[in-house]
């Protein structure tokens, strides 16, 4: 059995099907959890359902001086931080129908939010581990759509999660020597509000007839890999992206 006791991990997008799984898998091994999301209120109940060892923060990811000052609170309140899940995204459609001002618009949000939010929280993240005794851990999530490609309307999200694997394979490369470690997952379909819209006009039995099971995964699926790479037992697959896809997508 995986046991976190005494360690401590921000997880952000912690409202959201995944994160919330991430963030009750965390507390269940006996890590202090730092739950972010855009409102307190997202977190409010998950927070008071794991009691004392969890802590809400707020913070527009699409902001960097809030990114920042997200993981500058978070650290002032629980005194250490061990373990970083970037997990918040959002997946905007850009119509290539939409003007170029709008579409462009677009682009600068998911980048904003799934690339460069997530970068400035592992340069902050890469500064503190290497301070620490035991250095740190972290699990950026990525996405089957930085292999893959994605659909029509979201070139954004696929070239924002491809950032996110070159940078997690840059940060293993260059600070594992500082006790610095760092994962990505990839995702396929997961059953989560993200979804919605796909769930909504297309169907979730498409999706699940993609995979190589009959079925799509469900958030504890991504959380059960998060965790057990939060756990420090995979220290020497640093670099690695896991792929959690259900073979939809085999590399």
């Amino acid at each position: 059995m995986i046991d976190l006791t005494g360690r401590v991990a921000l997880i952000t997008g912690a409202g959201g099907g995944i994160g919330q799984a991430t963030a009750r898998t965390l507390a269940r091994a006996g890590a202090t959890v730092l739950l972010h999301d855009v409102s307190l209120e997202a977190v409010k109940g998950l927070r008071e359902e794991i009691g004392e060892r969890a802590h809400a923060f707020a913070a527009d990811l699409s902001d960097p001086a809030a990114t920042q000052g997200l993981w500058d609170e978070a650290l002032a309140v629980s005194g250490r931080i061990d373990v970083l899940v970037n997990n918040a995204g959002i997946y905007p459609p850009a119509p290539l129908e939409d003007s170029l001002e709008r579409w462009t618009e677009v682009w600068g949000l998911s980048l904003g939010v799934n690339l460069v939010a997530p970068a400035v929280l592992c340069r902050s993240a890469v500064a503190t581990f290497s301070a620490q005794d035991d250095g740190g851990i972290i699990v950026n999530l990525a996405s089957r759509a930085a292999f893959r490609g994605e659909d029509p309307e979201y070139w954004h999200y696929a070239a924002a999660k491809a950032g996110v694997v070159a940078m997690t394979r840059t940060i293993a490369r260059q600070y594992g020597r500082d006790g610095v470690t760092a994962f990505a997952v990839a995702p396929g379909y997961v059953d989560t509000a993200l979804n919605k819209v796909f769930a909504e006009t297309v169907g979730v039995q498409v999706a699940a007839e993609q995979t190589g099971l009959g079925q799509v995964a469900q958030p504890q699926d991504i959380a059960n890999v998060v965790v057990f790479l939060a756990s420090g037992l995979a220290k020497h697959a640093t670099g690695t992206t896991v792929d959690v896809n259900g073979a939809s997508y085999v590399r």
